[in-house]
């Protein structure tokens, strides 16, 4: 007797078996938001030319960073600082006013504020604080120097001392009269102080060793004749004046002669 099977069912229209995974198939994870903190990065440039700052460079002081206000409210620019300073301008930049570390750094500039303005500079703090804000650092702190708001990081950034993406970088940066930058760096509290310290000290030492040159070259004009050259040149004259009366001598004697010739 032969066994008959059951004939399988055909799959239905318009179904299709599930399709197996594929065992090579990689798992791709999504990169979490980057931490600010770790990509932040400090780019030192003329925003105006995209060139590097560096010591020695001369910039167009012309609308240089833009506008920034005091915290009186005043608004004014690098350029307007400059021509009012004697020498050329100091700005030290910080994070935030009244935080422990920005207060540590504008207090060393308190302390040293006449020694470090003593050639010429003039002295400013830069940052993002609103003029009330820094209105009140300035007065709890007692500070010499104004403090000048960038809201818009204008002439921070024009500086470098510009953090992305948001942020200041805690720096130094000065400029001469002429527009040459003195120095510009990033650094901390006690850093950035020192970098102005050290400015000041080459520079007095370099208007010392000036004054010392003159005054030896004029040393060397003034040096007293010597009693052995005086008495060379006082005996050279003698010897002029003996011969100046042997030739007044000869003349009356060849006149006298003349006259007795012709009586």
């Amino acid at each position: 007797m032969v066994e008959l099977r059951k004939r399988r069912e055909a799959p239905s229209a318009g179904h299709e078996p599930p399709l197996k995974k594929s065992s090579s198939a990689t798992k791709v994870k999504a990169n979490p938001d980057p931490d600010p903190s770790k990509t932040a990065s400090t780019v030192v440039g003329d925003v105006q030319t995209g060139k590097k700052l560096t010591v020695g460079t001369t910039v167009d002081l012309d609308g240089f960073g833009g506008e920034v206000e005091t915290q009186d409210g005043e608004m004014t620019n690098l350029k307007m600082l400059v021509n009012d300073s004697k020498n050329g301008v100091v700005l030290f930049t910080y994070p935030k006013a009244s935080t422990p570390g920005c207060t540590t750094q504008a207090c060393l500039f308190r302390d040293e504020y006449i020694s470090l303005t003593s050639t010429g500079y003039s002295i400013f703090g830069l940052s993002t604080d609103s003029p009330q804000s820094n209105t009140t650092f300035r007065a709890k702190q007692g500070l010499p120097f104004l403090l000048l708001c960038d809201p818009k990081a204008t002439l921070i950034e024009a500086i470098g001392m510009k953090k992305a993406p948001k942020g200041t970088t805690r720096g130094v940066f000065v400029v001469s009269k002429t527009g040459r930058v003195e120095a510009v760096e990033p650094g901390g509290p006690a850093a950035t102080v020192e970098v102005v310290r050290k400015l000041i000290s080459d520079a007095e030492r370099a208007n010392s060793q000036a004054g010392s040159n003159t005054v030896e070259t004029q040393a060397v004009e003034n040096i007293p004749e010597p009693d052995n050259m005086k008495a060379q040149n006082g005996a050279v004259a003698s010897d002029h004046g003996s011969q100046a009366d042997v030739a007044a001598e000869v003349a009356d004697t060849a006149e006298k002669l003349d006259g007795d010739a012709d009586t």
